[in-house]
């Protein structure tokens, strides 16, 4: 199988990224990586909208063929190699890891893209400012939600680790202080020193401590 992934550093597609390096320890299946560099609008380019009409990242293309959307990619890798550990095995386990997994990506990522990217949503600078200030409360309530969470013994496997630190990191560039969230960030810290998360993290150059208070 021929799998390659295109990336962004330090945006969501570290999840997907953590997924195949865990793949590549616990089987040997190799894949290309392949960087887009979103500030430079190569996302926007009709090579990539080909793969990918909504220009975005990841996407992940298997023998040629692409396919998009993290929860989908995780779950298709999953069952392509059940080793690696991206989900858990067991029926019900698994669905309630799918059920976090989505959450993490269609509720607390989207509240951070309201604040990222406010003039999507709205229009006039005072509205922008009501919603960014909007979002940033919500999503450090969300951040609340993710540390309870990772404290508990919910079913999870290393997708969630990954995407607990792109949403803490995150939270730095909306100007919530890591340390607000400490068993998060405790927890996001262990994460780091996993082989899989390491080497993705290599490979992306970024931290995890983005604020500047």
């Amino acid at each position: 199988m021929k799998l390659e992934l295109y990336f962004a550093p330090g945006a969501c597609s570290f999840v997907p990224h953590v997924g195949l390096e865990a793949i590549k320890a616990a089987t040997g299946q190799d894949f290309e990586p392949k960087m887009v560099k979103l500030h430079k609008g190569e996302q926007k380019s009709p090579e990539y909208l080909a793969i990918n009409p909504n220009g975005q990242v990841p996407v992940l293309v298997v023998d040629g063929k692409p396919l998009n959307q993290i929860v989908s990619i995780c779950e298709f890798l999953d069952r392509s190699f059940p080793k690696a550990g991206l989900l858990p095995t067991e029926s019900w386990a698994r669905a309630q890891a799918l059920s976090r997994l989505a959450w993490m990506n269609n509720t607390v990522h989207p509240t951070f893209t309201q604040i990222f990217r406010t003039a999507d949503f709205v229009e006039g600078e005072s509205h922008q400012a009501e919603l960014k200030k909007s979002a940033v409360q919500r999503f450090g309530n969300l951040l609340g939600r993710l540390q309870a969470w990772a404290a508990s013994d919910a079913p999870r496997g290393i997708v969630h680790e990954a995407y607990s630190f792109t949403l803490l990191r995150w939270g730095g560039f909306a100007g919530i202080n890591p340390d607000a969230f400490p068993d998060l960030k405790k927890y996001v810290e262990q994460v780091m020193r996993k082989p899989a998360v390491a080497a993705a993290l290599e490979r992306e150059r970024v931290k995890l401590d983005t604020y500047k208070g």
